[in-house]
């Protein structure tokens, strides 16, 4: 079984390569180009009506969304978080949609202010956002500190380490004012997940070919120190 995996770097597909990597499946990177305007050919739009990436073909058809590719790739494979009769399924789906639904939004929120209400307002939508993102984290941090569960874990890999280790990636060092950066100093126990996993193997390879760095998770270039 082998998969193609429309891709740009450090972008939402940088999570699915990671998942992928991790579980050892084979697959193939179609690269796109957002200015050579591929995001909008009929060939991409057939696998992901939205033109939106992460999308996955697969065997069975395309797939698309971050946490649907994470959640169908857990069902085939396994090895991205509890499985079917593990009674930490429902909380790990809880928190993954929680990342999904409602951290993925301040996090693009955070990045791309203007999208919201223009540029007239966006000094103001960001900094809501950044206040929004440390209160979203603040609830993670509370869970991983109180239930360390294997899911969200320094001992082990898994797709929700991934996922929010690339989008607080973002969160740190795209936001152009250093001011309206997002800094994991306040949160130990998520520190320590997203620092293990970023020295995981999946992740080392996904860094070197996507060019994240040497701590892609922690400290991506032009973070605050």
């Amino acid at each position: 079984m082998s998969y193609i995996l429309y891709h740009v770097p450090d972008w939402g597909s940088s999570v699915i390569r990671l998942v992928l990597e991790e579980i050892g499946a084979p697959f193939t990177i179609a690269p796109l180009d957002w200015d050579a305007g591929d995001f909008d050919s009929p060939a991409f739009r057939a696998v992901n009506p939205l033109g939106l990436v992460p999308a996955l073909q697969t065997p069975d058809g395309p797939v698309f969304e971050t946490a649907a590719i994470i959640l169908w790739l857990n069902a085939r494979h396994g090895g991205l978080g509890p499985g079917p009769t593990d009674p930490e399924r429902g909380a790990f789906r809880s928190w993954l949609m929680f990342t999904s639904n409602t951290l993925h939004q301040t996090v693009l929120t955070l990045i791309h202010p203007d999208r919201v209400a223009g540029e007239q307002v966006q000094d103001i939508v960001q900094a809501r956002a950044l206040e929004h993102l440390n209160e979203d984290v603040a609830q993670l941090e509370a869970m991983i500190a109180k239930k360390d569960p294997d899911w969200l874990s320094p001992r082990k890999p898994g797709a929700l380490g991934y996922y929010l280790g690339i989008l607080l990636r973002w969160a740190m060092y795209l936001p152009e004012d250093p001011g309206m950066r997002f800094s994991l100093r306040p949160y130990p126990a998520l520190r320590a997940v997203l620092a293990a996993h970023e020295r995981f193997p999946a992740a080392l390879r996904t860094a070197s070919s996507d060019g994240l760095g040497d701590t892609p998770f922690t400290a991506p270039d032009g973070a605050l120190e």
